[in-house]
């Protein structure tokens, strides 16, 4: 039987009560219905094919993989986003706050095999990782792989993404070497002050603040960063020493010194660098394994993929052999890390202050040493890391929360600074290999932090081997991606204007980073505030002139739009009526009120009229509100043009003499 269809609501009994004008005023007709909605247009067909073509493709589930949101606690009942949000002590606010009791429940055998694996494939990565970005952060070693484990711990607890893994970068590192003067205390101390400040953020809702920082902007400071990175390892490349660390005193000390390249070093770089582009680009080859495939084949397949995955621990590994091996025979080409402080990080509070040969500092005194530091470090840090979660939630279609993710990263941070580690943040090689590896939760890194962990037990006696040239080798290959080339060209293409914050920020963070950030920040809100002040508008001439401007109406704007109608209008001989078409502006303020009462009074003592059509029902609440006399406003653009050009049969609505039609009554106490 069908479902009985919903009976209408019921109206009061009898006829609605008539309304009598008041004595001097006209009986308005009742409105036109509104006009239809113009159909959106069409794309070409070309470009549709480019976007379908060029969307990343979502990664597909290994058996048993948890659904996407499932897995990550963010599945929500329909309707959900209508209702209010939950206590932070309902048990959805906990789950908000703790993902891991919303995928925990329905741990799987399945799932804990592929996040083995793929804990396994992070940890040989980032164990080389850590000790060559320990060295572009101008630390000892050890303290990479100190800041490469209490993220993997944290964010198995606290993050909503399965693919991230929080570590040190090579982009933090170098922001950690500007700030820190290779001092450990000092590293230490800002991971801890970072992680306060991103954990204040999150806990006031405030990762909004970071989309003030463009993409441009990102850009610039990333191809700049990659430049002085990649170009600071080539003094390790070549052998080279006694190279400041200051950008353009080291390009000329380089080049000055290049003379003096220690052979061995730069043979055994140049052989790391091609080995692992080597792997990687077999790495990118490699068919995928399919069950059918003979037992033989897939394990062929099997060893491949692990080699080429952990390919930066292989090619360290071979050039730690090699090495050592001319140690033994008392000869030794090679510039090594030498030692490595053994055993697990002593557990204590983060440096307050620290004694040097001149006396001791005090904690204001480091605070104002570090300066801009404990404003960039954690935006950048931020940015980074928010940034590589919603590109790969993106890829593999789930959704994470950029608020949990500050909390996870900031807790990272602050405990990870009782364990001796420098900032980190969001690594997008790293987790890139964990996604490719079919990781299924952010349970895998419980793999990787315990294989950091075994490695600072055991390893560290081998560490000693590796010569500096193979991590150089291992960071330049990891850099190296950073830089899109081709950002210079499609922003050519797409809007010239965004290339000056662009290229603001890659000069000036050449000098120093800061500036580099903050004057690129100030160029794209400058640029941002002038479209503003400046909105386009569409402008059409005739017996009567109809200006619309493209854009929302602010403050800012009240000019320019009193100077362009009253250029066309008032100045005109005769003057002529105008109408302002409000369809794009949702909202006006006080300013944007008071210079509209000084239109209507200009174009009163002209003795024509400004009429609106298309008043939002935010803006026509405003101009209740503020009583302006002399406003006429139509449903439609026709009608307002038939009223101006003494057509008889239409009437205005005068929201300041009549009352306001029932149709915009019952819209108004909406």
């Amino acid at each position: 039987m069908a479902a009985a269809r919903p009976r209408p609501r019921s109206r009061a009994a009898g006829p609605a009560p008539r309304r009598w004008p008041r004595p001097g005023h006209v009986v308005l007709a009742p409105p036109p219905p509104p006009p239809r909605p113009r159909p959106r247009p069409r794309l070409p067909l070309r470009f549709l094919r480019t976007r379908l073509r060029r969307r990343p493709r979502p990664r597909a589930a290994a058996p048993g993989m948890p659904s996407s949101l499932k897995a990550l606690g963010q599945a929500r009942p329909s309707g959900a986003s209508m209702a209010p949000p939950a206590g932070c002590c309902s048990p959805a606010g906990v789950q908000r706050r703790l993902p891991i009791l919303a995928w925990l429940p329905d741990y799987s055998v399945q799932w804990l095999k592929m996040d083995f694996i793929a804990g396994l494939s992070v940890g040989l990565t980032v164990i080389p990782q850590a000790l060559a970005y320990a060295e572009v952060a101008g630390l000892p070693p050890q303290y990479g792989l100190y800041s490469a484990f209490m993220g993997c711990f944290v964010y198995f607890f606290l993050g909503t993404s399965r693919d991230v893994t929080l570590g040190p970068t090579a982009i933090m590192s170098l922001l950690v070497s500007f700030y820190t003067f290779h001092e450990p205390a000092y590293a230490v101390l800002l991971a801890f002050l970072s992680g306060c400040i991103q954990l204040a953020m999150g806990f006031l809702r405030l990762g909004f603040l970071l989309d003030f920082i463009s993409c441009p902007v990102i850009k610039g400071f990333t191809s700049a960063a990659t430049i002085t990175i990649g170009f600071g390892q080539i003094k390790n490349l070549l052998g080279l020493q006694d190279i400041p660390r200051q950008f353009f005193l080291q390009v000329y000390q380089t080049f000055r010194k290049v003379g003096e390249t220690r052979v061995g070093d730069a043979v055994l770089g140049l052989v790391c660098m091609v080995l692992l582009l080597v792997l990687k680009l077999m790495r990118d080859h490699v068919p995928p394994v399919h069950p059918e495939m003979p037992p033989g084949v897939r394990l062929s397949h099997g060893l491949v993929w692990t080699a080429t995955t952990a390919r930066n621990a292989l090619v360290v590994s071979f050039a730690a052999l090699v090495a050592y091996s001319f140690e033994v025979t008392g000869y030794q080409p090679f510039v090594l890390t030498g030692q490595t402080a053994e055993g697990l990080p002593p557990v204590r509070t983060p440096p307050f202050s620290v004694t040097t040969a001149n006396g001791t500092v005090s904690f204001t005194e480091m605070v104002q040493d570090m300066g801009a530091g404990l404003a960039v470090v954690p935006l950048m840090g931020l940015l980074e890391s928010i940034a590589v979660a919603k590109s790969f939630a993106s890829q593999n279609n789930y959704r994470v929360d950029a608020n949990q993710e500050l909390l996870a990263i900031g807790l990272t941070n602050v405990l990870g600074s009782l364990v001796s580690s420098y900032p980190v943040t969001g690594s997008f090689g790293r987790t890139a290999v964990n996604a490719q590896s079919g990781v299924c939760t952010p349970a895998g890194g419980l793999v990787t932090g315990a294989l950091v962990l075994l490695s600072l037990d055991y390893l560290t006696s081998p560490f000693y081997y590796i010569p500096k040239s193979a991590l150089a080798a291992v960071t330049i290959m990891a850099v190296a991606p950073l830089f899109d080339a081709s950002i210079f060209r499609t922003l050519w293409r797409v809007k010239r204007l965004d290339l000056l914050p662009l290229c603001v920020t890659f000069l000036l963070c050449f000098w120093e980073v800061q500036y580099g950030i903050l004057a690129g920040t100030l160029v794209s809100v400058l640029i941002l505030l002038h479209s503003v002040a400046r909105p386009k508008m569409q402008v059409s001439e005739g017996p009567v002139l109809v200006l619309q401007p493209a854009s929302g109406l602010h403050f800012p704007a009240v000019e320019a739009l009193r100077e362009a109608i009253l250029s066309r209008a008032l100045e005109a001989s005769p003057p002529r009526c105008a109408v302002l078409e409000c369809t794009h502006v949702c909202s006006i303020d006080y300013t944007v009120v008071l210079g509209l009462e000084e239109l209507l009074g200009d174009f009163h003592r002209q003795g024509v009229t400004l009429a609106f059509v298309g008043l939002q029902v935010p803006v026509l609440r405003v101009l209740l509100s503020a009583d302006l006399k002399g406003v006429q406003y139509f449903s439609t653009l026709e009608e307002a043009e038939k009223h101006l050009s003494q057509e008889p049969g239409i009437q205005p609505y005068n929201i300041s003499e009549d009352s306001v039609p029932e149709h915009k009554v019952a819209l108004l106490k909406a």
